[in-house]
């Protein structure tokens, strides 16, 4: 579980029939609002609830009866005794328990394909589906993939009920969906509401523009779909936020088309693939925006390229403005991550940068998702102090470069005020360019500060923990 978003368990069951569930829309009722009862009957069927069970090993805790003997072996770790039946003493052991889990899913194809969340079946080393009519079939896992929270599993079956699947690029805010499900053990439980949010952003799931709804998802609605009123599965319910276990009208559900582009890669590779760049990128803010000379904060700012990625072979370079990929228009930077992430990486795909104020165009090839390398910093060299800037710095040497991976730059060792506070530069920031001109040394810092315009914002790009960002930098009469 997550500090600021708790997962939930379980949907409902599903009964066997024949054929495809028979999804039919929600119609109005005399108020206006949509009657959800034809839904809920239609699509039900196609929905089940997922036990898991693994053994998971404990150790016991240590029992005093009172006797010197007993405290003295476990603070000097003696094994502790115990009675058997047979009158003779055993150490502990570490046990083993079964650990029990609940989760939901919903079947996609009439031969008993799955779809659920990875963490309602991660670790599990028995999977039980049971269906609408109470049947439990054992499932097996046909692959998973943790970064978008997919699982897909089959049970050993035919002529099932199945789902029928929408597309999640249809929707909009606004919109009514409903959820079925099992919500803290309730059997058979229906809840409604409408899609908050689009393509929102969560802390550690960079390749999941999630929907938002204030649907009331509680533990025990994991896996399962997210219906329009077309009875169609628009998402997986996946997380929700809440400060008390319950909902608190903050519900999120991975898109059904990022689920059902992780499902084709499953079943034909049996595992899953992933677009890399090889960019680091931040936010367009609105004084970075001007900086820049655009008009409205949009698209991705490239803090850095990656060496031997593709981004770097296909020219772009930090302090590109990433405004559209493949032809899909990026308005904030975390449009971008899953865009790249289910393009095929045998693909040559059209990007569109905004560099220095003119529009540029890239063809790139992707490479598959690696990890980047861990950089550091080192603040060793010669002084400098420039009250202009509001800060201190020192030169960098040559082994501190090399270990950050850079060519040139100065290290800041206190802020001291003014514009770098303003800007948002910290103690232990290395400036590389300001205005898109090199820092290469204290010297070459007096110069470029000597020249730059007052009181307009200048692109000031920084290395920071590893990360290369922009900040905005004003200076003052």
């Amino acid at each position: 579980m997550r500090t600021t978003s708790i997962f939930f368990s379980v949907l409902i069951s599903a009964l066997v029939i024949l054929g495809p569930v028979n999804a039919q829309a929600a119609k109005p009722n005399d108020f206006g609002l949509p009657d959800f009862s034809t839904l809920v009957e239609n699509t039900n069927q196609s929905v089940v609830n997922i036990s898991t069970t693994k053994q998971v090993e404990r150790q016991a805790m240590p029992e005093f009866r009172g006797m010197p003997e007993d405290m003295l072996r476990h603070f000097f770790g003696l094994p502790q005794f115990r009675g058997d039946p047979r009158g003779k003493e055993q150490p502990d052991a570490p046990r083993t328990e079964q650990a029990h889990s609940l989760g939901s899913g919903f079947i996609i194809s009439e031969d008993g394909y799955i779809l659920t969340n990875n963490h309602v079946i991660e670790g599990a080393d028995e999977i039980i589906v049971r269906m609408r009519n109470r049947e439990e079939l054992v499932a097996e896992v046909i692959g998973t993939d943790p970064r978008t929270d997919v699982a897909l599993i089959k049970i050993d079956a035919d002529n099932l009920p199945f789902a029928k699947i929408g597309k999640s690029s249809d929707l909009k805010v606004g919109q009514w969906v409903l959820a079925i499900g099992e919500p803290f053990g309730l059997d058979f439980t229906a809840s409604h509401g409408i899609i908050s949010a689009l393509r929102r952003a969560l802390p550690d799931d960079t390749y999941v523009p999630f929907i938002q709804t204030d649907v009331a998802i509680n533990p025990g609605n994991s896996g399962g779909p997210l219906f329009n009123l077309d009875g169609e599965v628009v998402g997986i319910n996946s997380q929700i936020y809440s400060k008390t276990g319950g909902s608190m009208g903050l519900s999120f559900s991975i898109p059904i088309d990022i689920a059902m582009n992780v499902v084709s890669q499953l079943k034909t590779e049996g595992k899953v693939t992933r677009g890399y760049l090889g960019v680091q990128i931040q936010e367009v803010t609105n004084d970075l925006a001007k900086s820049f000379g655009l008009d409205k904060p949009q698209g991705a700012l490239v803090g850095q390229t990656y060496p031997g990625t593709a981004a770097e072979k296909a020219g772009i370079e930090s302090g590109d403005i990433i405004l559209e990929f493949d032809g899909k228009l990026i308005k904030k930077s975390t449009d971008l991550p899953p865009i790249v992430g289910i393009t095929p990486i045998t693909k040559s795909v059209k990007v569109k940068v905004l560099r220095q104020g003119k529009v540029k165009y890239f063809n790139v090839k992707l490479s598959s998702l690696d990890s980047a390398d861990d950089i550091a910093s080192n603040s060793k060299g010669k002084a400098y102090s420039n009250n202009r800037l509001g800060a201190l710095v020192k030169e960098l040497d040559k082994d501190a470069l090399e270990t950050l991976g850079l060519p040139f730059g100065v290290v800041v060792t206190h802020v001291l005020g003014g514009p770098a506070e303003k800007a948002g530069l910290q103690k232990g920031d290395v400036i590389v360019t300001i205005d898109f001109k090199p820092i290469k040394n204290v010297t070459a810092l007096k110069k470029v500060m000597k020249n730059l315009p007052k009181e307009r914002s200048l692109p000031m790009r920084v290395v920071r923990d590893s990360r290369s960002l922009f900040l905005p930098l004003v200076l003052e009469k």
